[in-house]
């Protein structure tokens, strides 16, 4: 028979932090956030607090990467992970604690920062849950891990911390956790096995044509009709080679080339990202992407090899089932009807990159931060658009019950792998 003091909902109600102080966290990071690669000021804040709680500490691993280690006994690790950076977005969401942060980008253009994709919102959540279960420590046993990753953004902060030799600095954990916070309705949850979050692969193309006057153009290779027939094209792949049974977007998301409205340029950049969710249909789509773009040059007589550069790259999001499972039944007792099925997201996460290395398993899923009123209010009104999803300059969860909802989730996953 379980001891009553071990059952999760005792170990919340006696446990619980006071919420003031991570609302107030939430509000400076979120006042104050910063691009991928240069979280030097959140990581701060973030070791200063496992600090107080007197975690095993380990700081700069793949870049501004921080982590806390609690190891209370003998028993199941458990990783949870959040993200340390923002994106380069003007906020516009009014609020008093709106960021009017600037920062130089990879590039050195300065540039407006905004936290638009909830990472403040995870690092408040799991820095409450590292205090709950420390003052729990008595009625769970094992290896908590509370990892905060740089660089998600760009697909690169989770394999930069394992290139940095992130596994033999801290335990092999036994399963990896992660929630993202997102725009459905305050207090809700969202989670399913297999596939959740596309593969996401993005490429810099650049076309290369012979540039010169408007009025020759019989002398010219044109590099913007080269690239219009590659942008057409390439939906084709999606309607003709990947089956009705399978999912695949192509996007281009920039084209440029010349300045002059007479002048045929030499050369035309195109930007693409391509998303899919099973690693076979992955590999195809990227081998006629790179087909088309080819084939397209040399019909139009191009002298020279079109240039097609990775840009980024995103894994798979592929829950593991057992630990689904496990959690779903965590969350009953507390969430009842308010845990939902999550249909498949084309977003991308590189939390994967964590986990295969090793052979981790790991789940992934979603909470809302859509205060009721709104949400009731836009799907009353048949426009869910209406509502601020992630990376856009309005999006900002609402703090409660957003918080606590993402506090009790975490906490419950958890104490599932460790009660």
């Amino acid at each position: 028979m379980r001891n009553p003091r071990r059952d999760p909902k005792h170990i919340l109600a006696h446990h619980y932090p006071d919420l003031g102080q991570f609302e107030e966290l939430y509000k400076d990071i979120h006042q104050h956030p910063e691009l991928g690669r240069k979280e030097g000021r959140t990581a701060l804040l973030i070791k200063e607090h496992f600090e107080r709680l007197d975690l095993d500490v380990k700081t700069n691993i793949g870049g501004h990467g921080v982590i806390g280690i609690l190891k209370n006994g003998a028993g199941p690790t458990v990783l949870i992970r959040g993200e340390l950076d923002a994106l380069p977005i003007r906020e516009q969401t009014g609020l008093p604690y709106a960021s009017k942060a600037y920062q130089r980008d990879s590039r050195g253009i300065e540039t407006p920062v905004m936290h638009a994709c909830g990472h403040d919102m995870h690092i408040a959540c799991l820095l409450a849950v590292v205090t709950l279960l420390k003052s729990a420590r008595a009625e769970w046993d094992g290896t908590l891990i509370c990892l905060f990753q740089p660089d998600e953004e760009t697909g690169a902060g989770a394999q930069a911390m394992v290139d940095d030799g992130l596994y033999t600095k801290i335990p092999i954990p036994d399963v990896i956790l992660f929630q993202h916070v997102d725009h459905q309705k305050t207090g809700t949850l969202s989670i399913c096995s297999g596939p959740t979050q596309a593969a996401a692969d993005s490429f810099d193309v650049k076309i290369f044509g012979r540039g010169g006057h408007a009025a020759q153009p019989e002398s010219c290779i044109d590099p913007i009709v080269i690239a219009s027939c590659i942008v057409v094209r390439l939906q084709s792949i999606v309607s003709r080679e990947v089956a009705p049974s399978d999912t695949a977007v192509i996007t281009c998301g920039s084209i440029h080339a010349g300045e002059s409205a007479n002048t045929i340029p030499d050369h035309a950049d195109l930007k693409l990202n391509i998303r899919t969710f099973d690693v076979a249909v992955r590999n195809k789509v990227i081998s006629a992407v790179k087909r088309v773009i080819s084939s397209e040059c040399r019909a139009s007589g191009v002298e020279k090899e079109p240039e097609i550069t990775t840009s980024s790259s995103f894994p798979l999001t592929d829950n593991n089932s057992e630990v689904v499972s496990r959690v779903k039944a965590a969350w009953a007792c507390t969430f009842g009807d308010k845990v939902h099925f999550q249909d498949r997201k084309a977003s991308s996460e590189d939390l994967p990159n964590l986990a295969t290395s090793h052979n981790i398993p790991y789940a992934v899923w979603f909470f809302g931060g859509t205060d009721a009123a709104t949400w009731d209010d836009a799907m009353g009104r048949g426009a869910p658009e209406l509502i601020p999803r992630n990376h856009s300059a309005f999006f900002a969860p609402a703090i409660q019950p957003t918080l606590r909802t993402g506090i009790d989730a975490m906490t419950l996953a958890v104490l599932s792998l460790m009660v």
